[in-house]
């Protein structure tokens, strides 16, 4: 499926307001098929989601739209360069202008909480001690936790940990931020105060923002347009209240966490009793 050009992108007049453009993408891991011509739009100051399946992806889109990765074939434009096609000076200083946020959160473990989140500007800008610090405090509070500026890693709740991370997303104040599996192995508290930021950052920074995420309720709560993809394609797109009126039965089964639909329980195989018949080991 193809999502024609006019619709993440719908509400915004012009096509300059789409700050990712994904066009007739192609992607493959040896034999397996990841993309099959896939077209996809991220608007400027939107919360775009794309959700699917584990294995459908997903992580790979967002190594793919920050060069990670080199597509097939189709064409990848962030702010309107093809980053399939930079050099890598020119790779490097658009990513500088991209956050991310890693499932794993990603943080230096022999670092602070302090030193982690100032890594970033000191890797990248000349900046005095004393900008330093006033930045780090400023993404601190932002994320809630100045005063945890101290402690290790180590120290840090799942939750905390996340929003550190975060906070050094957000440090070089990018244009976008890419999230991947932002929700994972959260307790139900931690998961509303990420939810929360990731919208307030995104609307009080005037950011663009990327979640990947099978976290069906929490993403759609805050997300402006969904991408919903599988067996390389776009399965589903549109904002919430389109989705959720979606009749097809694999959109329904995933959102909706059906047991029975499209997607099997069991991967193929031969016949039970013809297998268990066949001489052989494994």
């Amino acid at each position: 499926m193809s999502v024609p050009a006019s619709g993440a992108c719908a509400a915004a007049a012009a096509e300059s307001e789409c700050l990712v453009r994904i066009r007739g993408l192609r992607f493959s891991h040896g034999p397996r098929v990841i993309f099959d011509d896939v077209d996809l739009d991220i608007r400027r100051g939107s919360v775009t989601a794309v959700m699917g399946p584990s294995g459908t992806g997903k992580t790979t889109l967002l190594k793919l739209i920050s060069g990670q990765l080199r597509p097939d074939a189709g064409t990848i434009e962030v702010d309107g360069e093809p980053v399939h096609a930079l050099r890598q000076s020119a790779l490097f200083e658009l990513r500088r202008r991209m956050g991310m946020l890693f499932q794993s959160g990603a943080l230096l473990t022999d670092l602070s909480v302090f030193d982690n989140v100032a890594y970033p500007l000191r890797e990248h800008l000349r900046l005095s001690p004393a900008m330093v610090r006033k930045l780090v405090l400023l993404k601190l509070e932002a994320v809630g936790l100045r005063g945890a500026r101290e402690l290790k890693p180590n120290e840090l709740s799942g939750g905390m940990a996340r929003r550190v991370a975060l906070a050094r997303a957000i440090a070089l104040d990018p244009m976008m931020i890419l999230y991947d599996e932002p929700f994972t192995g959260q307790d139900p508290i931690s998961m509303g105060v990420l939810v929360s930021l990731i919208r307030q950052l995104n609307d009080a920074s005037r950011l663009t923002s990327i979640v990947v995420s099978h976290d069906v309720r929490e993403t759609a709560s805050i997300a402006d347009y969904i991408y919903v993809i599988s067996n390389g394609r776009v399965m589903a797109a549109g904002t919430p209240a389109t989705i959720a009126a979606e009749r097809s039965e694999w959109v329904r089964q995933f959102m909706d966490g059906l047991p029975d639909g499209p997607v099997h329980f069991h991967y193929p195989a031969p016949d039970l009793a013809a297998d268990l018949l066949t001489r052989g080991v494994g």
